[in-house]
């Protein structure tokens, strides 16, 4: 039996597949692709003239997201395995609206940040009421007479509005937490395990295996050396499937390249007395942005620069990645037991270098002076606190916008705030595997085949002549696309079988080749929660009238009595002159495509002789079978 895949996302980066494996069906990942807010204006804190009086730009519908469960019932889902806390931010959609009652996998500080995510989310657009609710533009009808980019999105009417805090947090209910090796039956048919993948704090690959097939998923992983624990690589050899996907966004982008170009910028405009706005999500590259800087600042002269994080989660982010100690890589464990805080923005906090703050509101408009560098959100540009600083520094060169995260088009982000003044600065910060580093892990992993997304088995559109951006591995990897199912190139040929230990006991193995022997078995086989276990047959029921038992045979099960089983081959030549020695004759033998035919031509009998079978014809003549019945079997052995 093969092992369909279901692709329910056209993003290789916030990936949702469902995977059927004996019996079993399973969500890997349900990342939530946010790029259609792109097409909506932002959502001020504050009415902007400016921005309500736009021209061209699309309707002020707060918030959209797609959501493509058409493909497959979400009621037949038995669990849901995340990888990291940027891919289980669909999982309201799915826990709440779609009839789903399984079990959610996912490990503490993929679920704890994950929650900070969907809480930053709902606040940014809760807080801004809409004064009213547009729908109609859903309509087909109504959609192609919309400008771009409105007119050319597809499938608007599965776009949802934002989920709910109650909602979030009936769906973070239903996780159950992992931790990494562990291992987890699910419903005795399959074992899945989470490992870690380097790339964010609990981030994970799973392995799925049965007894006899093993299926790897790896999911927003990476080989450098930062925060989290780094990758296990040695527990995903042996693969008969990896399924490979979210890979960096930007391949030909070095790291650490970026991050010095984003601290010699962030330097560079304050020293000119202006003001640094890094859009970012509130957890993740952030802590590796802060521990940079923290190195940095006394060197670049920027001690006196007041660095702002500003997110409703700020609190909650900056405390959760100082106590998951066990989760982070080796270095930074050994300071929790000094102690230490394993990340330097504590003392960046003590020293009042860095403060956060819920929102611009309250103390923060007191606190507030400049030049300053402030982190906040969203990445889109499109809601949050973002919008505010925008607005405010916008007008001026003094200033600088600089773009770490890639999931968002920068150039789209900015859109509807420009004309712009302030100096734009992307430096994608993207610490997932590139190209060559997937290559070097195939070959050290060597799965037998590779399953990815299409977008990785061809060079980017922009870079057609880039050959090596993109998947080379042996076999080729099979590719898939968003709303498509493959069938894995693997088919289940075994399933184990337990026997019990008495009638283990019971079995008289004959050896029937060098090395190889059987025995016959009459059982009863019990199959419970996918586990199969042979039983000693049912004894017949004892007479109830209390007279001794007479015969031994009543003890045989009440069972057949199984016939024996033959094996050998029938020498030809040997066999004639056995039939001959018992007085037969006018003998004669034919070969045939698949053996031999022996005709008794007196006694008009005809015996067939192939490899795995003998006949022997007679006309009614039933003593006459039985004589060369007997003399066949004195050439065969049973058992």
């Amino acid at each position: 039996m093969s092992s369909p895949e279901y692709c329910l996302s056209g993003h290789p980066t916030l990936p949702c597949n469902v995977l059927k494996f004996k019996s079993t069906t399973i969500m890997l990942d349900c990342g939530l692709d946010m790029t259609s807010t792109l097409n909506f204006l932002p959502l001020p804190l504050v009415q902007s003239p400016r921005l309500s009086n736009l021209p061209g730009w699309s309707l002020k519908d707060g918030n959209a997201f797609l959501d493509k469960t058409e493909l497959i019932d979400l009621s037949t889902v038995d669990v849901i395995l995340i990888s990291n806390y940027h891919c289980m931010m669909a999982l309201p959609y799915i826990t709440e609206h779609t009839g789903f009652s399984g079990t959610v996998y996912a490990t503490e500080p993929t679920v704890q940040i994950g929650r900070l995510l969907m809480e930053e989310l709902v606040n940014f657009i809760e807080r801004v009421p809409k004064a009213q609710s547009a729908s109609l533009w859903k309509n087909k009808d109504i959609q192609r007479l919309l400008p771009s980019p409105l007119k050319d999105a597809v499938e608007v009417s599965t776009w949802r509005r934002c989920y709910t805090m109650q909602e979030v947090n009936s769906a973070l209910s239903k996780i159950q937490l992992v931790g990494y090796s562990q291992k987890i039956e699910l419903f005795g048919a399959v074992q899945v395990t989470p490992l870690s993948s380097g790339y964010a704090l609990g981030s994970s690959n799973w392995i799925i295996q049965s007894h006899y097939e093993k299926v790897s998923y790896v999911s927003g992983s990476s080989l450098l050396t930062t925060h989290p624990q780094p990758m296990d690589q040695a527990s995903l050899k042996n693969s008969d499937v990896l399924i490979l996907t979210g890979l960096t966004q930007i391949p030909t982008a070095n790291p650490d390249g970026m991050v010095g170009e984003f601290c010699s910028n962030l330097a560079l405009t304050v020293r000119n007395g202006g003001n640094v706005l890094v859009p970012c999500y509130p957890s993740g590259v952030i802590y590796d942005l802060l521990e940079c800087l923290y190195q940095y600042i006394d060197s670049a002269g920027l001690s006196n620069i007041p660095f702002y994080f500003i997110s409703p989660v700020a609190n909650s982010s900056l405390e959760f990645s100082q106590i998951f100690a066990e989760w982070l890589c080796h270095n930074k464990q050994t300071k929790v037991y000094l102690p230490e805080p394993p990340f330097p923005h504590a003392e960046l906090i003590q020293t009042n270098k860095l403060k956060h703050y819920p929102s611009l509101h309250g103390d923060f408009s007191s606190d507030f002076r400049q030049p300053c560098v402030v982190f906040t959100g969203h990445p889109s540009l499109r809601f949050g606190d973002v919008v505010h600083f925008m607005e405010l520094w916008g007008k001026s060169s003094l200033n600088t916008v600089i773009f770490t995260e890639p999931d968002f088009s920068y150039l789209e982000a900015l859109a509807p705030y420009q004309p712009l003044a302030m100096k734009c600065i992307y430096c994608p910060i993207d610490t997932r595997l590139n190209f060559i580093q997937v290559s070097k892990l195939l070959k050290e992993v060597q799965p037998l085949h590779v399953v990815c997304p299409e977008q990785y088995t061809q060079p980017p559109p922009a870079q057609s002549h880039r050959m090596d951006l993109m998947i080379d591995c042996q076999p080729p990897a099979m590719s898939y696309r968003r709303a498509e199912v493959l069938a894995l190139p693997f088919k289940r040929r075994y399933e184990k079988i337990e026997i019990m230990p008495e009638l283990a006991d019971a079995l008289v193995p004959m050896e029937i080749k060098p090395g190889i022997s059987l025995a016959t078995v009459s059982a009863v086989l019990h199959t419970k929660d996918n586990k199969h276990v042979l039983q000693p047959p049912p004894r017949p029921a004892q007479p109830t009238g209390g007279k001794k038992r007479k015969r031994a045979s009543e003890d045989i099960p009440d069972c057949k009595v199984l016939k024996p089983l033959l094996s050998g081959s029938i020498p030809v030549e040997q066999f004639v002159q056995t039939l001959e020695k018992h007085g037969f004759s006018d003998i004669k033998v034919e070969d045939t495509a698949k053996g031999h035919i022996v005709l008794l031509q007196e006694a008009e009998t005809l015996i067939q002789i192939e490899e795995d079978s003998t006949h022997i014809i007679c006309d009614n003549d039933e003593m006459l079978r039985v004589r060369l019945r007997d003399l066949v079997l004195k050439f065969l052995q049973k058992f």
